[in-house]
C-alpha cells in the first residue's frame, strides 16, 4: 500500500539573494518635510495637517538634525497656551521639539529596524550620514518592505 502525502510538491526557493541584506536605506523616505527651530508651532500645525503627517525632523541651516516635532508636542503647546492664556502663534519649534533624538543607521537591516520600533515605541527614526539628515524610516516603511517580500523566503 502506497502512502499518500497531503503536502504538494515544494516550490524551489530562489537562494540567489540569501546573502543580500535588506537595508533601511532602501526603504526610507528621502524627500522629507522638515522644520526649523525658529518656525512657529502654528506653522508646524498647519504643515502637519496640510501634508497629512504626524511629525517631522527639525534641522538647522546646515541640514543637521537638532530635534523632532510631533503632533503630541503641538497638542501639549496648545493645552498649555489655553491654560496660561498665551497665544499659540508666539511659541517656536525650538522650545517644543524633542532634542534628544534617537537615529538609526541606513545600513541597518529592516528586520532589525522593526525590532527597534517594537522595543522603543517610536513611530519614526531619522537617518543621519556625516552629520546631515538624509532620510527617515517609519513603521509604515517597514510594513511596505515586508509586503514587497510577501511570498518570498524570509531568510536573507
Amino acid at each position: 500500500m502506497a502512502i499518500k502525502s497531503f503536502q504538494g510538491a515544494r516550490k524551489q526557493q530562489n537562494n540567489t539573494n540569501d546573502n543580500e541584506q535588506l537595508k533601511v536605506s532602501d526603504y526610507m523616505t528621502r524627500d522629507l518635510i522638515t522644520f526649523k527651530p525658529e518656525h512657529t508651532v502654528d506653522e508646524v500645525i498647519h504643515a502637519l495637517i496640510a501634508n497629512k503627517i504626524s511629525g517631522g525632523p527639525v534641522v538647522n541651516a546646515k541640514n543637521e538634525l537638532v530635534g523632532i516635532i510631533s503632533e503630541g508636542d503641538c497638542l501639549k503647546q496648545i493645552t498649555e497656551s489655553h491654560y496660561y492664556n498665551m497665544p499659540v502663534e508666539q511659541d517656536v519649534v525650538g522650545n517644543r521639539m524633542v532634542k534628544n533624538v534617537e537615529t538609526i543607521d541606513g545600513d541597518m537591516d529592516v528586520f532589525e529596524a522593526a525590532k527597534k520600533f517594537l522595543n522603543s515605541k517610536i513611530r519614526r527614526f531619522p537617518i543621519v550620514e556625516e552629520g546631515k539628515l538624509v532620510g527617515q524610516i517609519s513603521q509604515k516603511d517597514i510594513l511596505k518592505a515586508a509586503m514587497q517580500l510577501k511570498g518570498h523566503n524570509w531568510k536573507y
